[in-house]
């Protein structure tokens, strides 16, 4: 029965081995780094723009919440079609935008592309504007078979295409101008009626140009001005640097720990290398399974409910090496040590948890990423704290093969 109890631990030891394996072999650039691919990097661990916008009142648009709003769903439609992933737009007070950009080549390009107004004109010869971009249903920008040249094919909804076929009717032999922003693109020649509803805007270096007109094109034009108020750039460089120094603080800080509880608690310190290793791959899991970002400041909350998790593992060994000072059997003084232990650290990690909350919920943006990962961590923490170590030490004393006082510092 003894052997069988080491047995079961040893099989749950090998089980999470395999699956810390797994986790930390999905790395997506490092291979040294545990963190799986689904778990993005924001802006200050890979680069990318952080732009602080104000709406500003004009005599088409006033800078109205709700114009502000509908602008912010128009922005967060253009970062998407621009292939951004997980980017931060959120409001700052009344009239301002915040927008964080991670992981993008051109980011002064990417915020140019963000602010423009996108508003579409069809002109006549004499000047008036007979169709403009809320008349669209689409536009894609492809190679032209022709010519080989990037154009944008426009398609008009069932109203537009109707005014562009009476147009195109009525002014054949004219020229139609297509402006966008007031500014002309092309003065193309209507050389017959066009009735199937589309339209095409010539005159592009590249398809990534056109693509970036279509993506304007589709998303709309701005409800209402927008201004940069700030502007922090932050390259990739400087940004995988910061990544590589935190993750190796945290692994030279881990290992250092491990090594620490191995030998000053001995067997008890086995058990908490165990724990925390299992701990550090579910915070990564979670996070993963979340797809969250992140952040300089969320590894930091993670290093942090690290020393946490540690702290619980000590307290419990503290208790454990009092119980059999008093000449309590193993078994039995596992359990007394984890009782005593408990109330201690479930005080500590429900205030902690509390002020996790609270930063997260009020803090600004760049503060969330730390109440998470913390608030997250130490959840874990008590999980494998309080069940994990306390179900391995039961059974190995269960088991009898180390029941000596010299195991545990006693």
């Amino acid at each position: 029965m003894r052997w069988g109890n080491l047995l079961k631990v040893a099989a749950i030891l090998l089980l999470a081995a395999g699956v810390a394996f797994a986790a930390f072999a999905r790395v997506p650039n490092v291979p040294w780094l545990p963190l799986t691919k689904d778990i993005s990097l924001g802006l200050d661990l890979q680069g990318g723009v952080h732009v602080v916008l104000k709406a500003v009142d004009t005599e088409e648009a006033k800078a109205t919440p709700d114009a502000v709003q509908r602008a912010m769903g128009m922005l967060e439609e253009r970062v998407n079609q621009f292939g951004v992933t997980e980017p931060v737009i959120q409001p700052q007070g009344r009239d301002r935008i915040i927008v964080e950009i991670a992981g993008v080549d051109d980011p002064e390009q990417v915020v140019r592309d963000l602010i423009r107004p996108a508003y579409l004109e069809f002109r006549t010869e004499d000047g008036n504007t007979v169709l403009t971009g809320a008349d669209l249903a689409d536009a894609r920008e492809q190679y032209d078979p022709a010519t080989m040249r990037a154009v944008v094919n426009l398609t008009w909804n069932p109203e537009g295409a109707k005014v562009f076929a009476d147009v195109t009717t009525e002014h054949v032999g004219r020229r139609l101008g297509i402006y966008l922003d007031g500014e002309p693109l092309q003065n193309p020649i209507i050389e017959e009626p066009i009735l199937n509803g589309k339209a095409v805007i010539r005159g592009y270096e590249s398809l990534e140009e056109a693509h970036r007109i279509a993506v304007l094109l589709r998303s709309g034009a701005l409800p209402v001005k927008l201004e940069i108020m700030e502007k922090r750039t932050v390259g990739p460089q400087l940004g995988a640097d910061s990544l590589a120094r935190s993750v190796n603080a945290g692994i030279i800080g881990f290992g250092t720990i491990l090594l620490f509880m191995l030998a000053y608690y001995r067997l008890p310190g086995l058990v908490a290398a165990f724990s925390l290793t299992v701990y550090a791959v579910l915070v990564l899991l979670i996070l993963a399974a979340f797809n969250a970002t992140l952040t300089l400041a969320g590894i930091f909350g993670f290093l942090l409910s690290l020393g946490i998790a540690i702290d619980a593992n000590i307290i419990i060994f503290e208790r454990l090496k009092e119980e059999l000072r008093t000449g309590r059997s193993l078994r039995s003084a596992v359990d007394a040590g984890f009782k005593r232990a408990f109330v201690a650290i479930l005080d500590a990690n429900v205030t902690t948890l509390i002020a996790a909350a609270i930063l997260y919920a009020f803090a600004p943006i760049m503060i969330k990423g730390f109440a998470l990962t913390l608030g997250i961590g130490i959840l874990t923490s008590m999980f494998t704290g309080l069940v994990l170590t306390r179900w391995v030490l039961q059974h190995i004393a269960g088991s009898g093969v180390a029941s000596s006082p010299r195991l545990y510092r006693a």
